[in-house]
């Protein structure tokens, strides 16, 4: 809770605490924004947005290949790792697109050729690329709404999104978003940067954890479990219930020493403290709970989290906040359920009362 900036709740800005949890996931915005005002003691409306304005964090498609508010200056490293997938190189993606890795290649120059110095819709940017030589097929994969065929642009760092235009998407190159934007290095480098962050956000975790929160297996483990081995001695083994688990070596002391918490924090759907681990993670969201969280169509519901194990969810019902808490988890702690729906209502600035039940 403490690494995660909610027990106690932090004083950094958006774009740290964005930095802090290695990227938010912001398929839906609000959700994004909200996730980190949580983390926030004093916030404001539109501060992501502002922050994006400014070049002070970037929107890109990143880990799992889904939308992620990143900081200029360290989501190049991430974006480095997942373009070492190397995704666009199985026979599957090219019987499917009808595009070789040579092709990738020419979409990658076409792209960036076009967005140079612009900022271009989906439409605008498709009509530039398939004017190319061997481009001309490729249109109606690029309208996809899930952006397939553009993410190895993002994740090598040849294109990001930019503010919308009438409700329509554009995009940008990176560089052109800010001016901080510190390029895509070598994975190999950027690994150990990566992995040291992740753990200093997440540990206790696994290499596993790792891997699936990064690419959800589009990363192969032997390449994972390479760039873990040029880590070295900045993560440590421990025990934690039984399993072998990895954390920061100068978090040994830390962790020792960390007393149980009784906090209760509210926490926005798609929020990184249950995307973080995964889903998977028994030790965050009970394995019998994990649908009531990690729903159809892979939506992630609002969670309540106390004493650092999700106990419940919730949702707005008109000028009501309605909390499912898992019968399993005993009695709610009402007093701390109704503080923390007094803080999520001083955010929001909404009236907002609280309603528990069991579930």
């Amino acid at each position: 809770m403490r690494r995660q900036l909610l027990d106690p709740v932090g004083a950094l800005s958006a774009p740290e605490v964005v930095r802090r949890l290695c990227g938010v996931q912001t398929q839906v915005a609000s959700s994004a924004e909200l996730a980190v005002r949580v983390r926030r003691r004093t916030s404001r409306r539109g501060e992501i947005a502002r922050a994006l304005s400014d070049g002070r964090l970037i929107k890109t498609w990143a880990m799992r290949g889904t939308l992620h508010l990143l900081t200029p200056e360290d989501g190049g490293a991430l974006l480095s790792l997942l373009a070492a997938g190397r995704t666009w190189e199985r026979p599957s993606w090219e019987r499917y697109f009808g595009l070789s890795p040579k092709g990738i290649e020419a979409l990658r120059v076409a792209a960036r050729a076009a967005l140079d110095g612009k900022l271009l819709t989906r439409d605008e940017l498709i009509a530039a690329v398939i004017k190319q030589r061997g481009l001309g097929h490729v249109g109606d994969a690029l309208r996809s709404g899930w952006g397939t065929l553009l993410k190895p642009l993002a994740w090598n760092g040849d294109l990001c999104f930019g503010p919308s235009r009438e409700n329509r998407v554009t995009f940008q190159l990176p560089e052109t978003a800010s001016s901080r934007w510190a390029g895509v290095p070598d994975p190999d480098e950027a690994a150990p940067l990566v992995i040291a962050a992740y753990f200093g956000a997440y540990g206790p975790a696994t290499i596993g954890n790792f891997r699936n929160w990064l690419s959800r297996g589009r990363v192969s483990a032997r390449q994972v479990q390479a760039w873990f081995d040029l880590v070295g001695d900045r993560l440590t083994e421990v025990r934690v219930g039984g399993q072998r688990v990895h954390i920061l070596a100068e978090h040994a002391d830390e962790l020792a020493a960390t007393k149980p918490t009784d906090a209760v924090r509210l926490l926005p759907g798609f929020d990184q403290y249950v995307l973080g681990p995964g889903t998977e993670e028994a030790s965050v969201i009970p394995a019998k709970r994990r649908t009531a969280v990690s729903r159809q169509s892979g939506w992630i519901a609002p969670i309540v989290v106390a004493g650092g194990v999700v106990k419940g969810t919730w949702e707005i019902d008109r000028e009501r906040v309605r909390v499912a808490w898992f019968r399993e988890a005993g009695r709610p702690p009402r007093s701390r359920i109704e503080a923390e729906v007094e803080r999520l209502a001083a955010i929001l600035d909404r009236d907002l009362g609280s309603h528990i039940y069991h579930a």
